[in-house]
């Protein structure tokens, strides 16, 4: 007997989901809000500036608008059991310290793992618990190309991302089995309020640009299909997995063109 036709045409739909977006009020993250309420998802815009988040809602980006501090590990404990039965978790909070290895202090060092890696295996663990009980979810962290590619003071960010795709990978392989996928989106540049030094500055602004196979930067409305990807049907079999949204950045070895 044939297999019935899959209706494709609701493969990327959210009805009837719950989604909760951590850093929904700039950015990716006010962007992944508004582009997983539009396929219909009920979105829990979560932000520590609780007016951004609101304003998010305001665009259209869910129905609640939600304060978390992420560095708050009792905080996110209190949002996973407050928020309920949660679908889709996305994070996006990130910060950077642009220092060579040798010149950052323990202290920078601490406040960039703190919020980079040590607040999303808070969240992870808070959300995803709870998804591995109800027997399904999605989890989409937002790591980055230096993940896999890295700069002159761009160390402890790195490793940070690097180290947030085999968290991601790890909970992908545990969770499986009760039905939850894991995976993380790569951006490249992406004109958002944390890349503000290096737009302020020409010439770092172009070298950037002109790195990527498009020859562009990014913006934060071009990462929302990845997130709707990830979080919907479309990508049922998909765990465990690194989604690079770079411009082709990873692709490029270089910007000389050498004669054919």
């Amino acid at each position: 007997m044939a297999s019935p036709v899959r209706d494709y045409a609701s493969l990327f739909r959210l009805d009837g989901r719950r989604a909760v977006v951590v850093g929904a009020g700039s950015g990716i993250g006010r962007e992944s809000a508004l582009a997983l309420a539009a396929h219909g998802a009920d979105v829990v815009c979560a932000d520590r500036d609780l007016a951004a988040a609101e304003h998010t809602v305001a665009l259209g980006g869910g129905t609640t608008a939600y304060g978390l501090d992420v560095l708050d590990q009792a905080a996110v404990a209190r949002a996973a059991e407050e928020l309920g039965a949660v679908d889709v978790l996305v994070f996006t909070a990130a910060t950077n310290v642009r220092k060579r290895v040798l010149d950052y202090t323990p202290e920078e060092f601490d406040r960039v793992v703190s919020l980079n890696l040590r607040a999303s295996f808070h969240l992870v663990r808070a959300f995803g618990r709870g998804m591995a009980e109800r027997g399904r979810g999605s989890i989409i962290g937002f790591s980055s190309i230096r993940a896999v590619t890295v700069e002159p003071g761009q160390g402890v960010y790195a490793a940070t991302k690097a180290g947030l795709v085999q968290l991601l990978r790890a909970v992908a392989v545990e969770l499986g089995p009760s039905g939850v996928r894991a995976n993380a989106i790569a951006p490249g540049v992406v004109d958002t309020p944390l890349t503000a030094q290096i737009r302020a500055v020409p010439e770092w602004s172009d070298a950037y640009a002109s790195k990527s196979a498009l020859g562009r930067w990014s913006h934060a409305d071009e990462l929302a299909g990845a997130v709707v990807y990830l979080a919907s049907d479309a990508s049922s079999f998909v765990t465990g997995s690194q989604l690079f949204v770079d411009g082709g950045w990873t692709a490029v070895d270089g910007r000389f063109t050498p004669p054919a």
